[in-house]
């Protein structure tokens, strides 16, 4: 005779995941293919229908470097650290500051660009303002080129150590300009006023980074306060890096990437905080 055992019912308990868990970043693994095709479509749309192409990438930097060469160097008479000639000085500067500004106007703009797909279907919705961000690395190498071709012109030798530098640079300013899609790009799904405020928030960045001066030219008590911009660190590193000129890794620049690595931690948690209420909201 077979003895049949009764087992004693038990509850299942689901809570929602937190802490790093609660991002659900592994999401983007499986999704790898859709960055890469947002990535490319970013790039193709940018350009598209325009006389001059992926020109516009050099020609914007370029043109910027003039007018920063003109007014601040040739009218105000600053001058570049270390003797470097003023346009590479100020070039240097304006490769990541492209990489930001581009974070800045598309990625913030990228849910509602994209609201078709956000109202429509399932994907992890972090992918639109990284394909952004991804998207402006592409301006970021052809600029780069230039750069390259300014230092042979002017007979500028790179710095020592900018095989082993410059990544992290790269990747400081990639985090930086991530932090700040992520942040205004959720944002914007529920207040539009970001798109109103994105052309006064860029100019007043520029002039509040030291792309057009040194960081010398601010007085060495607020050094510390004007760390607490994210792009000093940026922008002083790629001139370390590069061209050698600047203090190198001091407390200025650990105080800029600690601001850098919370505005991107906190975007992250914002944002997916927020993805629940994009598709109801847009």
């Amino acid at each position: 005779m077979t003895e049949i055992t009764k087992h004693e019912p038990h509850t299942i308990y689901i809570k929602p995941s937190k802490g790093l868990a609660a991002l659900n970043l592994s999401d983007l693994w499986i999704y790898r293919e859709l960055i890469f095709f947002m990535v490319w479509r970013d790039v193709k749309v940018k350009y598209k229908q325009t006389l001059l192409g992926m020109a516009w990438a050099v020609i914007q930097p370029v043109m910027t470097m003039l007018i920063f060469t003109f007014v601040f160097n040739g009218v105000a008479k600053l001058v570049a650290d270390g003797g470097i000639p003023y346009p590479i000085f100020s070039f240097t500067a304006l490769l990541p500051w492209g990489l930001f500004v581009t974070a800045l106007n598309q990625g913030s703009r990228s849910l509602v660009t994209h609201n078709n797909m956000v109202t429509k279907i399932y994907f992890p919705r972090l992918i639109l303002p990284m394909s952004s961000v991804f998207a402006g690395l592409v301006d970021f190498a052809i600029a780069f080129v230039i750069l390259i071709g300014l230092m042979a012109y002017y007979q500028v030798a790179p710095a020592w150590n900018l095989l082993w530098t410059l990544p992290f640079f790269i990747l400081l300013a990639i985090t930086t300009a991530l932090g700040v899609a992520l942040w205004l790009s959720a944002v914007n799904v529920q207040y539009r006023d970001v798109n109103q405020a994105l052309p006064f928030l860029t100019q007043f960045w520029l002039f509040a980074t030291p792309i057009a001066y040194s960081v010398s030219a601010v007085p060495e008590k607020w050094q510390i306060v004007y760390a607490l911009n994210p792009m000093v660190g940026v922008v002083n590193g790629f001139r370390w890096a590069l061209l050698g000129i600047g203090n190198g890794p001091d407390i200025t620049l650990w105080v800029s990437v600690g601001i850098s690595i919370l505005i991107f931690i906190s975007g992250l948690f914002y944002f997916r905080s927020m993805e629940k209420t994009f598709a109801d909201t847009i």
